[in-house]
């Protein structure tokens, strides 16, 4: 893979790659350890449940359970946007329905004209690579590409004759469309659910910011700002507007070295990025409603905390935040902040913003953001190609061995490929320990689901619960309940042999892991540093036009919000390009002091240029010196 090229005497580059310490001690314990629970991993949960539940007794009572694999792959959408507002949402959930019945008619149509192992896997790995790249592109969010590659793997391997797929298609559109008005139907009890939990999330980070008592003059030293940032903002996909719930990626790919030196930037970091997302998930919503105005200055507010000098001084007092944060996640009404000069104008440039988004100019730039993200130079090919890679090899090697169901070697390779090589590791211990235990107790419930076609209905159904709320805390705990539930889909169809299903699933997690791993590290990704390069110069330009903004006297509050919002998001995606490029191997040394200094100068930036709120509240000089 190409390498975008470096700027001479801007980045110090090795001339030869140099043995990661990674490669002598990858993480384990950490991969390994659980998390807290997402706020919202109910919802996902009952989601699933709801949009499965009523399928699956229909078949049910008319005696055509063989049918449920087509239905679940409709059903399994409502996993989909959990984090967006319901706008945004009914159009990615709607996107999510189509693109899985589009790769459930590949595999069917394939699985109907030819019965060759070697082209069905090779389909397999093909579309498994497609679905990644897509939804990393379009940034989807959990659970991202695996739900898609599970129903086209396992739809590869189903026999199939032509005639059938339109109606087998139709079974998938039809619990699709369900599972969308499933996803859908709280906006009817709590139209700005998505939006009050995305600001309570802000105001907690600025709370947490605003009470550090972290030493504030250590800047003096530094190139610019007061800064030794590190918080992991979260990876930027459509998500993004809900920063905290169902991470199904808890292990960190590490720290850069100065991450763990002052836990104050961190906690500035994570602030700047729950703000950004705050903001992303307002613009997004619907038409402007009295909640949503008062959700919007409660994020003024928030913002505010970047300038305030400590604890306990105007709106930036963490108690009060924290009291906000409480209120505006509660069922009552959203509180009130008191009034502050240039909220209305700066409102007003939210509504100018969102109206441009909407427009058919800010439709064509997303869409040119995407086929940018889709084309040639993407940091997203190399990934698509490792999954490509990975799937092919698995699948192979299972079937030379004599294995009966590939697939499930191609669904495992494809689960493990993340951001990075660190990442992909992570994965790669929690889905094989998942899926190790999982088959245990897949062998303890399978009596009970062979009582009756109720009792294994509502096993799957349990399951179908038990992995949503149980992800968010490790990945590794939730795949112990995917795994039973994915071996219970083929009693449906006819009652298997126990220790034919148990031995199949222990040799394919093994032999998909191994295989994937190996082609991660084989397939390097050296464009994740010119990602970082990039994303410097994108937060230099960034900087400077907010400097410019809040330097003009003459400039309305509407634009310095945006040059604020423009340099919060070019933070994130900075943060984001370093974790991930720190997480690979074999590649140039990072450029890790010009990295910290971009970030504490865009962090000293933000606070200059923050709307005051107080009168205690001092702004710190503009830019790095």
């Amino acid at each position: 893979m190409s390498d975008t090229p470096v700027r001479p005497g801007r980045l110090s580059v090795r001339k030869l790659p140099q043995l990661p310490s990674a490669v002598r001690g990858l993480p384990s314990a950490s991969a390994l350890r659980l998390s807290r629970p997402s706020d919202t991993w109910f919802k996902p949960a009952l989601s699933v449940v709801v949009a499965s539940a009523v399928p699956h007794l229909t078949l049910l009572a008319i005696g055509r359970l063989d049918l449920v694999v087509y239905t679940m792959a409709g059903s399994l959408c409502a996993l989909y946007g959990h984090g967006l507002p319901y706008a945004r949402r009914a159009r990615a959930v709607a996107g999510v329905v189509l693109g899985m019945a589009a790769g459930l008619a590949v595999s069917l149509v394939t699985a109907s004209l030819t019965g060759s192992t070697a082209v069905l896997i090779a389909v397999g790995a093909l579309l498994a690579a497609v679905q990644k790249v897509l939804c990393d592109a379009t940034r989807i969010g959990p659970p991202g590409h695996v739900i898609f590659t599970f129903v086209s793997s396992a739809a590869l391997f189903a026999p199939q004759r032509l005639g059938q797929i339109p109606g087998h298609l139709a079974l998938t559109l039809g619990a699709g469309a369900f599972a969308w008005l499933v996803a859908l139907a709280p906006a009817l009890v709590r139209r700005e659910g998505p939006e009050r939990r995305a600001v309570a999330r802000a105001l907690e980070a600025a709370a947490v910011c605003a009470a550090d008592h972290g030493p504030r003059s250590r800047d003096a030293v530094d190139p610019g700002p007061r800064n030794r940032d590190a918080a992991d903002p979260g990876p930027r996909n459509r998500d993004a507007v809900d920063p905290g719930p169902r991470n199904r990626d808890a292990a960190d790919p590490g720290p850069r070295h100065h991450d763990a030196a002052d836990p104050g930037s961190r906690h500035r970091s994570a602030a700047a990025a729950a703000v950004h997302a705050a903001w992303q998930c307002l613009l997004a919503s619907g038409r402007p409603t009295p909640v949503r105005r008062s959700l919007e200055r409660l994020v003024v507010h928030a913002e505010a905390a970047f300038a305030a000098p400590g604890p306990g001084t105007g709106a930036a007092d963490p108690e009060r935040l924290r009291a906000w944060a409480a209120l505006t996640r509660g069922r009552g009404p959203v509180p009130t902040p008191p009034p502050a000069p240039g909220t209305a104008d700066e409102l007003y440039g939210i509504d100018a913003e969102r109206a441009v988004l909407r427009a058919r100019e800010g439709r064509r730039a997303a869409r040119r953001a995407l086929l940018r993200r889709l084309g040639p130079g993407s940091p997203l090919l190399p990934v698509a190609v490792r999954t490509l890679i990975g799937c092919a090899l698995a699948g192979y090697l299972c079937a030379a061995l004599g294995v009966g169901r590939p697939y499930w070697a191609i669904v495992t390779a494809a689960s493990l490929y993340q951001a990075n090589i660190t990442l992909s590791w992570n994965r790669t211990l929690q889905r094989t320990l998942g899926n190790l235990l999982g088959v245990l107790v897949f062998a303890a419930v399978l009596p009970v689901s062979r009582i009756g076609p109720l009792a294994l209905v509502c096993c799957c159904l349990f399951f179908g619960f038990a992995a949503e709320a149980l992800i968010t805390r490790n990945y590794w705990l939730g795949s112990v309940a995917v795994t039973p539930m994915a071996l219970l889909v083929l009693e449906f169809g006819g009652a298997h042999p126990a220790g034919e299903l148990i031995g199949d699933r222990v040799v394919d997690t093994v032999l998909g892991a191994a295989t994937g791993f190996l082609a991660a590290t084989l397939v390097t990704n050296r464009r994740a540093a010119g990602r970082v390069e990039q994303a410097l110069d994108a937060t230099d330009r960034a900087r400077a036009a907010a400097e410019r903004a809040g330097a003009d006297p003459a400039a309305a509050p509407a634009e310095r919000g945006r040059a604020r919002r423009a340099l919060t998001a070019s933070l994130v995606e900075l943060r984001e390009a370093g974790d991930t490029a720190a997480g690979e191997w074999w590649q140039r040394a990072l450029p890790e002091q010009r990295l910290l200094a971009a970030e504490q100068a865009g962090h000293r930036t933000l606070a200059a240029t923050a709307p005051r709120r107080g009168p205690t509240a001092h702004a710190p000089s503009i830019g790095a010196e």
